[in-house]
């Protein structure tokens, strides 16, 4: 699967940047197709523990022991999987596989970055900014940006950009369960 992964990929990132055929057609004149959503969200919420236990919570490795049942990176790069600024991996979606790029990874000063594209779908961008409050607590802001690559999408955007809007406490409970904390409720 990886291996397959990878080829498309190369593939992909090997194609010229040149419309297909059976798009040009029905491609709208510049300026012309309907606007693409783009809805950006923000959360933030405070865990009872050191910086340095929190941060490296945001790290797709590491998200697997609190994120949603359906967070199975699998990893195109590095293998063996390690949790690394650079790192591509995709993970499944209602509308075929995300792919993702780690493109900020700073755990130290708690800034962590992620683009992921669904082809054909939307781009998200993730951003984690995590601060000490005091040497035994910490607080995490995160910031969604989706954006539909086509019209039909805009829906589904809005949706998602709802979901993110509220994801905070669960965001929340979940790193504080991964650490062995008390959820807060």
């Amino acid at each position: 699967m990886r291996l397959a992964t990878a080829a498309v990929l190369v593939a992909v990132s090997a194609a010229p940047a040149v419309p297909t055929p059976s798009r040009t057609p029905s491609a709208p004149v510049s300026g012309s197709r309907a606007p693409c959503a783009h809805v950006r969200n923000e959360f933030s919420f405070e865990v009872e523990a050191p910086m340095a236990r929190v941060a490296p919570q945001f790290a797709p490795v590491a998200e697997r022991a609190w994120g949603d049942p359906h967070w199975k990176p699998e990893f195109v790069y590095p293998v063996p999987e390690s949790d690394v600024e650079g790192a591509v991996f995709t993970v499944p979606h209602a509308h075929g596989p995300s792919v993702w790029v780690n493109t900020r990874f700073d755990v130290p000063a708690g800034r962590m970055q992620y683009v992921a594209v669904v082809p054909g779908v939307l781009v998200t961008v993730i951003e984690v900014r995590v601060a000490p409050v005091t040497p035994g607590r910490t607080h995490v802001d995160v910031t969604y940006a989706r954006t539909a690559l086509e019209p039909e999408a805009n829906a589904h955007v809005k949706e998602l950009g709802e979901a993110d809007r509220k994801s905070g406490p669960e965001w929340r409970r979940g790193v504080e369960t991964a650490l062995g904390l008390e959820p807060t409720r």
